[in-house]
């Protein structure tokens, strides 16, 4: 894996958990605002929506390093959009980093050919 493919799939990581508790926090804010006098949503549908765009953003850009096949690339998008899918897809791409590491590893030691 080049580095320009795991800074990508690093972006993308490190954006999905903030994305998941956005969306759950926004989600709190919808029912306070439905139940209380406390309104959140404005604030919380902001920071969301941003975050929500870095993740698309960042999700494209990691579908077309790493050359994900259209299943991966469709899971990955999927999760973004469940309440609680960003924290899923930090720890795939966390356990995808790690097996490139020891695969970079181990070719530099000269014990696999691949």
């Amino acid at each position: 894996m080049d580095l320009k493919t795991a800074t990508a799939l690093r972006r993308l990581r490190l954006v999905s958990a903030p994305e998941a508790v956005s969306f759950l926090l926004l989600l709190l804010c919808s029912v306070l605002k439905r139940t209380t006098d406390f309104d959140g949503v404005p604030v919380m549908g902001s920071v969301h929506g941003v975050l929500f765009i870095l993740y698309v953003i960042f999700w494209a850009d990691a579908w077309n390093r790493a050359k994900w096949s259209l299943r991966t690339a469709a899971l990955y998008f999927v999760l973004s959009v469940l309440p609680t899918g960003g924290f899923f897809a930090e720890r795939r791409l966390r356990r995808e980093a790690e097996d490139a590491v020891i695969a970079s590893r181990a070719r530099m030691e000269g014990k696999v050919n691949a």
